[in-house]
């Protein structure tokens, strides 16, 4: 059964603790995909079911992030966050910048700036 999960509305962001943003920019470093689907970007991380507590927590720090699954297929079973729109631009990308250099991991800060890049007009109605 897949439930698409999703608190878009209400809830305020929390503040997260410096060990919070480390942890959310480690796992998002070691799993995430920067990208985007051709219209915008977005950050999306998929891992096994046996990380439910680490993905309920994610949402429970982006509440506006959307979380899907659990998923199975071709014998895999996982989750998948997604932050894209509003909470990517004005919540999740910020911390990841904050934090993530070329010093720390070249390969996934180059993602990053490719993104940006890439979708640069949808950045750029955010930093007005």
């Amino acid at each position: 059964m897949t439930v698409k999960q999703s608190t878009m509305a209400a809830e305020p962001q929390p503040q997260l603790t410096d060990l919070e943003r480390g942890l959310i920019v480690g796992v998002l470093i070691g799993e995430g995909h920067f990208g985007g689907d051709g219209k915008q970007p977005q950050i999306t991380l998929r891992m096994h079911v046996r990380h439910e507590a680490l993905f309920q927590w994610l949402q429970r720090c982006f509440p506006r992030a959307r979380l899907y699954g659990p998923y199975s297929h071709g014998g895999r079973n996982y989750y998948q966050w997604m932050a894209r729109g509003a909470v990517l631009a004005e919540d999740v990308l910020p911390l990841v910048q904050a934090v993530l250099t070329d010093e720390i991991d070249s390969h996934v800060a180059g993602r990053v700036r490719e993104m940006r890049s890439k979708y640069a007009d949808f950045f750029a109605r955010y930093e007005r």
